[in-house]
């Protein structure tokens, strides 16, 4: 595959900036809001916005159902911020009844590192990108942690909150910010407000190994 389609889930959050960098790393792109866009597209990434809302929107176009068995059946998928609870099996600090697509044997925590007043810069260590002796720029808003994960899950990332000075016995018990299982990529923070494309030529490189 040279050039796959990837879609974006657009039903609420960053998708033109995420469509943004998936260009800069050589992937078409196209929005996703009803089962047959998500039918023409060879993987899918889960944009941060809000993860309440999307869940509802998800339900009401009628995707929540595709979307699992899609993934289930092994799309390549990648979820950052609201994206990342939408891939998670768990969550911790959801609404009643809030549902996510899954896949991902993940415990998230909502809204963990606070509120929007909470939001924050850090540079986090990211081993598995290129370059991977050049720090990472995240931006976190809202932005939910892992606090669990599966046997089956590598964790690739992370990160204090905003003592971005923290010592390293602080840093080696910091909360985890991005996880990989298989085909399945998430990060707490929002890559695509960066200028930094790594994490989606990370994912891209996902995609063309499937």
């Amino acid at each position: 595959m040279s050039q796959p389609t990837v879609g974006v889930l657009a039903l609420q959050g960053d998708v033109r900036e995420h469509q943004r960098m998936l260009a800069a790393v050589g992937a078409q792109s196209t929005p996703v809001r009803t089962p047959a866009e998500l039918d023409a597209v060879d993987a899918l990434v889960l944009p941060g916005g809000e993860s309440t809302t999307m869940w509802r929107l998800a339900r009401t176009f009628g995707l929540l159902e595709p979307l699992r068995r899609r993934v289930a059946a092994g799309m390549p998928a990648y979820g950052s911020c609201a994206g990342m609870i939408m891939l998670a099996d768990r969550i911790e600090g959801g609404v009643t009844g809030q549902e996510t697509v899954g896949g991902m044997d993940i415990t998230v925590r909502r809204n963990a590192f606070g509120r929007q007043v909470d939001s924050f810069e850090a540079d986090v260590d990211f081993p598995a990108l290129r370059e991977p002796e050049r720090p990472l720029h995240a931006v976190f808003i809202r932005a939910p942690w892992v606090e669990k994960v599966g046997d089956g899950v590598e964790v690739l990332a992370r990160a204090t909150g905003s003592d971005v000075d923290a010592s390293a016995e602080k840093r080696a018990s910091a909360r985890i910010v991005a996880v990989r299982q298989g085909r399945l990529l998430a990060t707490s923070f929002h890559p695509e407000l960066t200028a930094d494309a790594r994490v989606h030529a990370l994912f891209l490189d996902i995609v063309k190994e499937a």
